[in-house]
């Protein structure tokens, strides 16, 4: 697993935690940083902070693109794991413009396989497939 997969699946723990106790991202982040040295350092990865902080800073955004493209599903009723999966292909689609389009597609779809279930790949697929064949008209 590469550096960047390995700091998705951080940012993506990080994300899905916040999301289940309703707290905010930025003080999840800060918490779990943990940099001394010794067995219990967890230090957060560089690009883990900036997907985590991305997905914070425009979350109202990235979950009105996903009300709009996630056609027939409620945010409420969405699986906590798709909704943060969802949320971190769409940041890496419209603000992370080092990442292709693709390897942001295919590593949600390597995330929503491993954690959640073969129909929410295809759907994840889908959703993220739709917005980045927008993205160019979409405002950000």
């Amino acid at each position: 697993m590469s550096a960047r997969s390995k700091s998705r699946k951080q940012a993506l723990d990080l994300l899905f935690e916040c999301d289940i106790r309703g707290t905010n991202a930025l003080e999840i982040l800060n918490l779990r940083d943990v940099v001394e040295e010794g067995p219990d350092a967890r230090p957060i990865r560089e690009y883990t902070r900036k997907l985590v902080t991305g997905v914070n800073d425009n979350s109202r955004k990235i979950d009105e693109l996903i009300m709009t493209y996630a056609q027939g599903w409620d945010m409420d009723r969405l699986p906590n794991v798709d909704r943060n999966i969802l949320r971190l292909g769409i940041y890496e689609i419209l603000w992370e413009s080092e990442i292709p389009d693709g390897v942001a597609i295919d590593e949600a779809l390597d995330l929503a396989k491993a954690l959640s279930t073969d129909d929410s790949a295809q759907y994840i697929h889908g959703v993220l497939g739709r917005i980045a064949s927008l993205k160019t008209s979409i405002s950000i």
